[in-house]
């Protein structure tokens, strides 16, 4: 059995996540973290700090700022954790590589498979186009949404980057009277409204042609599901910083 304790548990994503791990036979969540008190069949606490409970992985799907004491907590407990939370900040990453030294981390701007694959798709197809196409990235989300741009749209951009010769330079959104749109820039565009759970588009335009990648979320079920086979992944690993290119490969 996979013990779990699951940060950010009174969440949106976190409710999705008990709900997902319920149907897995061999997982349950033994721990409940969130800021906001609320009940549940499992012991549960504000703070990651209290929790005395033995678990096999910690699952955070939280807030940026919650996530600094649950890479603490990990690292002093030797638990594997998966980090699944975005928006975070360049200080936070280099803890998440710090802690993977102290114990197993899986960390994914996002736990889709579909995006995933995604990256490795226009890891494969930039090169080809690099010299001759503008590549710009436009993401949806619904407007409850803090973070912009999307966790997801930055692993798109530097999935892009990653395969180019010259490094692109990131322009968030476009405004001026006088734009020169060279190649050299990649424009990464924000929209927020309604209910959207997630689209991104990766738009490749080169003469008289245009390209475009889309994904589409059709619900959060798919990152808990990815959560849940990180978290499967991980759970019996040692030290390490593992993601979800490294879990596809393995499938």
């Amino acid at each position: 059995m996979i013990e779990i304790i699951l940060s950010g548990a009174n969440g949106r994503m976190g409710h999705v996540l008990q709900t997902m791990i319920a149907q897995q036979p061999e997982m349950q969540v033994v721990a409940g973290i969130d800021r906001e008190t609320f009940s549940a069949d499992f012991p549960t606490y504000q703070s990651i700090a209290d929790c005395q409970v033995d678990a096999d992985v910690i699952i955070d799907f939280s807030h940026y700022s919650a996530v600094p004491a649950v890479l603490d907590y990990s690292a002093a407990k030797k638990i594997p954790v998966v980090v699944a939370t975005t928006g975070l900040t360049d200080e936070i990453k280099e803890q998440i590589t710090k802690t993977a030294e102290q114990t197993a981390v899986f960390f994914s701007a996002n736990m889709s498979l579909g995006i995933n694959l995604l990256a490795k798709a226009i890891r494969e197809i930039t090169p080809v186009l690099e010299d001759e196409f503008n590549i710009e990235i436009v993401e949806k989300h619904h407007n409850q949404k803090k973070d912009s741009p999307s966790g997801t749209a930055l692993l798109l951009a530097d999935a892009v980057n990653d395969a180019v010769e010259e490094k692109k330079t990131y322009i968030y959104g476009r405004h001026g009277n006088d734009l020169e749109n060279p190649l050299s820039e990649l424009g990464i565009h924000a929209v927020r409204g309604g209910t959207i759970p997630g689209e991104h588009t990766v738009i490749y335009a080169g003469p008289d042609e245009v390209i475009e990648l889309n994904h589409l979320a059709l619900s959060r079920n798919i990152f808990a599901s990815g959560a849940v086979k990180a978290a499967k992944y991980v759970s019996d690993k040692t030290t390490g910083l593992y993601d979800m290119e490294k879990l596809i490969d393995e499938s």
